[in-house]
């Protein structure tokens, strides 16, 4: 697999730069503009150094699952209905990823983060629509003042701190995995008796399609906070 995953990084080099035309007299600014290519193909590629948002890790009841809280953050979201979890995420998916290349009102590119997120709000029965929202974890240096989405099905969201319980697997997941894997974090939540929400939950994704191995995949459930 080492091996294949090898081949696939050249090929993908070689396609990336084959129409990239360039000078080698100016050897030093060759060198930085290879620097940062390179520092951006692997970041596609191969979800490699994506800022993540930041979390506290909390003592863990089950060896199947963690407990983080999420500090307050924003992110870069868009809402869909339908009844098709990987439809949406990746119709939401296109329009995040426009924003984040400039589709916005400030016109800056915005750097990729990772995890993408959906949160799932299920439809009352198995024929109605759910209501999906897709995100994008909006990097350090525009926490402050996130630019603003120029479509207005894109919105900045103001994500409160929150708990919740994750499960982590492997794989290139798809719809039928992500209900496999949530099933089992609500029964080892029911094993060990520990409040929960029932709904809504959240399908998490960490890699590129391009990314073949070692991948991340998540599903949190939220703690139920004890009522005041």
């Amino acid at each position: 697999m080492k091996t294949l995953q090898a081949r696939f990084t050249r090929s993908q080099l070689r396609l990336m730069f084959s129409g990239w035309k360039t000078s080698l007299d100016v050897k030093g600014s060759f060198d930085t503009c290879s620097h940062v290519m390179l520092k951006a193909v692997g970041q596609a590629l191969f979800s490699s150094g994506l800022q993540n948002p930041k979390f506290t890790a909390e003592e863990k009841k089950g060896e199947d699952y963690e407990i983080r809280t999420y500090h307050a953050t924003k992110w870069v979201s868009t809402s869909l209905s339908g009844m098709q979890l990987d439809a949406a995420m990746n119709t939401g998916f296109r329009r995040l990823f426009r924003y984040i290349q400039g589709n916005n009102q400030n016109k800056v590119k915005v750097e990729m983060t990772a995890p993408v997120t959906c949160r799932v709000d299920p439809g009352a029965g198995p024929a109605c629509e759910s209501h999906f929202t897709v995100s994008f974890y909006i990097p350090e240096e525009h926490q402050a003042s996130p630019p603003e989405p120029s479509d207005p099905e894109v919105f900045v969201e103001n994500r409160k701190e929150f708990t919740a319980y994750i499960r982590t697997y492997g794989g290139f997941s798809n719809e039928n995995m992500k209900r496999e894997e949530l099933l089992k974090l609500l029964e080892s939540l029911q094993r060990d008796v520990v409040p929960y929400v029932d709904k809504p939950f959240y399908t998490v994704g960490y890699d590129s399609p391009f990314k073949l191995t070692n991948r991340r995949n998540e599903v949190w459930v939220l703690k139920k906070e004890h009522e005041q």
